[in-house]
């Protein structure tokens, strides 16, 4: 027993030691001087103690996933439930890929399901964009007439049925007039009913979706610039606001006090940037840019850790998103090519071609289980999928749309999809059962 004992101490010093280098290795590559002395100072631990680059954000973000997949399974009471951090929804079917550990085999592709699609709405003007709740419950659209029209998916599937007794069912729940530009991009808050909208007026607005009569914002953070996307960090205490300047902006939506990263990378003067997106721990976020850059950032410092120059040749980068593990990011740009790179090196792992998007801010984005990614042809105006780990394209549909459709979103939770377009018309689309 007293061997087991010492033994244990043993171990425990040696984990204290590499956890003390970890933490004052990460200070100091983050230019917290001061911290990083004070803690080595504290702790016996050298000042230039070697460490891979982010290699405590990378254990913590392995030990985050590990914990989450350990809440899903029914095996752990975390203590980040309890200070509230978000449980992701997921599929039934929904496994964690490894785009790494396969080479793209052809001819061994999965079958995309086929789906049903339905016209939901319609606003006055171009739908610009659309984003689903984290719980697959609702899905708002964003259009150039300013308005942000919010649907109730339990009734859009009343809607695909045969007309019932009682009458169509109106699937708008609620229709938001605050902005007086364009709508760019939306965000659901993870655990709140709220929802923020991105606009070219320069604004970011919070609407409470959960107030039947509301129709404006009851909160409103002015911007500096146009701001193009927006995020939320998966704690629901921050908001990322990517715009026309080319760092993003970092808000804490309680004081609203906006931080920009101390390590500025160099930027083109067409940084602009199109697409931010937060990892579903938080520890990281991606913005993909005009100069064709995505750009991977700390999500703890604010610090540029990774730029993939060049990403998309010369063209505009549109659109950036990372897998559920946080291993990969998914690029698309005005290329006409589909990127997926992998976070911890910023090499090129696959690519999906096949489908022309040269003029469009086109998203390129998962289905639910990641198993298949879908984008725009606005050549052929139709919906393309790909299989994700072959590459091979497995389906192309016809949007349904006059002209090809601007925006695709997915469901985090079902197979389902929503597009919206230059028609002003919106979309839903459903797996045929």
């Amino acid at each position: 027993m007293e061997n087991n004992s010492w033994e244990q101490t043993l171990q425990d010093g040696k984990l204290y030691r590499h956890l003390n280098s970890l933490i004052v290795a990460h200070l100091r590559d983050s230019n917290l001087t001061q911290a990083a002395s004070a803690v080595a100072s504290a702790t016996m631990t050298p000042l230039n103690v070697e460490a891979p680059p982010n290699k405590l954000l990378e254990l913590v973000a392995k030990g985050l996933a590990v914990e989450k997949d350990d809440v899903f399974k029914g095996t752990l009471s975390s203590p980040f439930c309890d200070l509230g951090a978000p449980v992701l929804p997921t599929h039934p079917g929904a496994t964690i890929i490894d785009f790494s550990a396969v080479p793209d085999i052809k001819g061994t592709s999965k079958s995309f399901p086929k789906h049903e699609t339905r016209h939901l709405s319609e606003h006055k003007n171009i739908a610009r964009c659309a984003r689903f709740s984290p719980d697959g419950k609702f899905v708002a659209t964003g259009s150039a007439d300013t308005s942000i029209k919010l649907f109730e998916v339990s009734k859009i599937k009343q809607m695909l049925l045969p007309d019932a007794k009682d009458g169509p069912v109106r699937p708008v729940i609620r229709t938001f007039y605050d902005h007086t530009q364009p709508i760019n991009d939306l965000d659901f808050h993870p655990q709140g009913t709220i929802l923020v909208s991105g606009a070219k007026d320069q604004t970011m607005k919070f609407f409470d979706i959960s107030k039947t009569n509301a129709k404006r914002a009851y909160r409103v953070i002015q911007d500096t610039h146009n701001v193009r996307s927006v995020s939320f960090h998966p704690s629901g205490d921050f908001l990322l606001a990517g715009t026309d300047h080319a760092i993003p902006h970092l808000y804490d939506i309680n004081t609203f006090q906006c931080y920009l990263s101390a390590n500025i990378p160099e930027v083109g003067p067409n940084g602009a940037i199109n697409q931010v997106r937060y990892s579903c721990t938080g520890a990281m976020y991606v913005t993909a840019s005009k100069d064709g850059v995505i750009r991977l950032w700390d999500g703890i410092t604010a610090n540029c850790v990774r730029s993939i120059t060049g990403a998309h040749g010369t063209a505009e980068a549109t659109s950036a998103i990372f897998t559920k593990d946080e291993r990969f990011v998914l690029s698309c740009g005005k290329d006409s090519t589909i990127k997926l790179w992998e976070v911890g090196s910023g090499r090129l792992v696959k690519q999906y071609l096949g489908a022309m998007h040269t003029q469009l801010r086109c998203q390129a984005i998962f289905n639910e289980t990641e198993e298949f990614i879908l984008s725009i042809d606005e050549l052929n105006n139709e919906i393309v999928i790909w299989d994700a780990m072959t590459t091979e394209k497995v389906a192309k549909w016809p949007s349904n749309h006059v002209g090809a459709p601007r925006w695709i979103d997915h469901s985090p939770t079902e197979s389902a999809f929503i597009s919206c377009g230059t028609d002003r018309s919106v979309r839903f689309w459903k797996e045929t059962i």
